[in-house]
């Protein structure tokens, strides 16, 4: 590519309220597609059966190379896998060293974050309030809410990449579940080193 070729200005749509936007389809991940990550794999079959929507993404269509930012919304429905929260897959980048942004808009949760060498972060996510997930680290968005959506905006250098191979076969070290009525981070009794 010619780096002093115009390029087109890339527009798009997406509301601050609902995460939706008009003109991009949503790549959406139903419990079907979940299967394997919670720590209740009972309860995991029987939402499976339902194929209920655990959250779905709108990726803005910004090409995946050096020099670009990738961005969108991210939504994570309300709900429960036994006593653990609806979360995202989760994912490495497949260019390890490169990191994220979340700026949430709307709901709460927390931002689960993992680094190869065993290190485990956590941070809440409220409404205005950004996460910065460093580079070498998996992150997973967790909804804490019983009722209503978390929803994000994210935005990550065009050609990090995503690894969720690693996650899908391992899990994260922590998982988060209701203990008391509050969210609890708790060993993952499925993890696999």
């Amino acid at each position: 590519m010619n780096p002093t070729a115009p390029r087109p200005a890339v527009v798009t749509d997406f509301s601050l309220t609902t995460g939706l936007s008009q003109s991009r389809k949503p790549l959406q991940r139903h419990m079907s597609a979940m299967v394997g990550m919670y720590a209740d794999q009972e309860a995991e079959r029987r939402l499976a059966e339902d194929d209920v929507l655990v959250y779905e993404f709108f990726d803005m269509g910004v090409p995946e190379s050096p020099g670009e930012v990738a961005y969108g919304t991210s939504i994570t429905y309300p709900g429960k896998v036994g006593d653990e929260y609806f979360m995202t897959k989760g994912h490495f980048h497949s260019v390890l060293d490169t990191a994220e942004i979340y700026y949430c808009l709307r709901g709460r949760g927390l931002m689960m974050m993992e680094n190869p060498e065993g290190d485990v972060q956590w941070e809440e996510l409220t409404p205005g309030k950004g996460v910065y997930v460093p580079g070498r680290y998996a992150h997973r968005s967790i909804n804490t809410s019983p009722d209503e959506p978390l929803i994000t905006f994210f935005a990550f250098p065009g050609h990090a990449g995503h690894d969720y191979g690693t996650i899908e076969s391992k899990g994260f070290r922590k998982i988060v579940v209701e203990r008391d009525g509050v969210p609890a981070v708790v060993d993952n009794p499925k993890w696999v080193q």
